[in-house]
């Protein structure tokens, strides 16, 4: 669904309009699989990015597993997406307000609800007033098959044949990579790209286990455990022994 909707601005739009409950979305761009850069620290790859006409800023992250989808990755994308959006010499009041959409497979607050708004309060007393600090946080039910909007939406999510897909802006997309000659054969690539990648990400957390179990013995150097585990630089080594040495 993801490829379905890379430079689909009918399809973003409809995924947008329907979650939010609103028609005047209209998207100026859209960007799958785009890495949000850290200098600092973690950085984070988006499932699709999107703008609208009045510079709102989405996030859209489509998930099979519960695991990538939880509070803290929600609250790190978050908080990437704002850094990325102010120039540096702008008004933090201008700062337009972001969206990060987490589409899962199940049910991931177990509320038997279709959408789960998260938003920030402030307590006063007794009573909750809304933060408004224009930062939202959505949690969609993937499971979710009632007879309205996000129900139908839910039901293509995971629709595996686009003539019974209900909307024709994903379904279109669809068949092209089910059905034409080149869209099987850029799919198949994709798909290759995909598993590549997961291949790589292992590696490097396979690695960085390694690296920090032998940091946390102490008997050898960063140079020398460079040598034992070389797809991470001397960088991302002292960035683990900082980590470890603030978390003892």
């Amino acid at each position: 669904m993801t490829v379905c909707l890379a430079d689909n601005y009918d399809g973003v739009e409809l995924v947008l309009r329907i979650i939010l409950g609103r028609e005047d979305i209209t998207i100026k761009t859209v960007r799958t699989q785009e890495l949000l850069k850290n200098l600092q620290g973690r950085s984070a790859i988006l499932d699709v990015h999107a703008i609208d006409g009045t510079k709102k800023e989405f996030d859209v992250e489509i998930q099979r597993s519960d695991a990538g989808a939880g509070a803290k990755r929600a609250r790190h994308n978050s908080s990437l997406l704002d850094a990325h959006i102010l120039k540096p010499g702008d008004d933090t009041e201008n700062i337009p307000d972001s969206y990060v959409i987490f589409i899962t497979e199940n049910d991931a607050m177990k509320g038997n609800q279709p959408i789960y708004p998260v938003e920030r309060y402030v307590i006063v007393g007794e009573n909750k007033v809304l933060f408004d600090d224009g930062s939202h946080i959505i949690y969609v039910n993937g499971k979710y098959r009632g007879n309205d909007e996000i129900g139908k939406l839910m039901h293509d999510f995971s629709c595996t044949n686009p003539d019974d897909m209900n909307y024709e802006a994903l379904a279109k997309k669809a068949r092209y990579y089910k059905k034409d000659k080149k869209g099987v054969a850029t799919m198949c690539k994709i798909m290759e790209d995909m598993r590549n990648e997961a291949a790589r990400e292992a590696a490097l957390d396979n690695a960085r286990e390694t690296a920090r179990r032998m940091i946390k013995k102490g008997k050898m150097s960063l140079e020398e455990i460079a040598d034992y585990v070389p797809v991470l630089s001397l960088d991302e080594l002292r960035q683990l022994e900082t980590e470890i040495i603030q978390m003892a």
